[in-house]
């Protein structure tokens, strides 16, 4: 399994904005090989920000890099910057991959 996280910091205030883009976003992700699940977390209000996190699963490295090359990732990123001021600078992407895991 394959983890990418983007750490995003909205502006107090904006919550609500931020959330409604995600909600009505077309992510493209559901038809895209190797993909497993997606989740948006809400986390903390820090120093004039909330952390915000978006979770994708993959089955493997290669299937997310696969579709960073796909239109269905520029398709879900056609006009991403639109919606700068909601930020405080740019999301920070984060990779994983699994080396133990436990499920039920």
């Amino acid at each position: 399994m394959y983890l990418t996280m983007n750490r995003f910091k909205v502006k107090i205030g904006h919550e609500d904005q931020f959330e409604e883009v995600w909600a009505t976003r077309d992510s493209h992700l559901a038809d895209v090989p190797g993909f497993m699940a997606f989740h948006l977390m809400k986390g903390p209000e820090r120093d004039g920000y909330r952390l915000y996190a978006s979770h994708t699963m993959w089955k493997s490295e290669a299937a997310f890099a696969e579709w960073t090359r796909s239109e269905a990732f520029r398709a879900a990123h056609r006009g991403a910057g639109s919606h700068r001021e909601i930020y405080l600078g740019a999301p920070e992407l984060e990779t994983f991959e699994s080396v133990q895991s436990l499920m039920p």
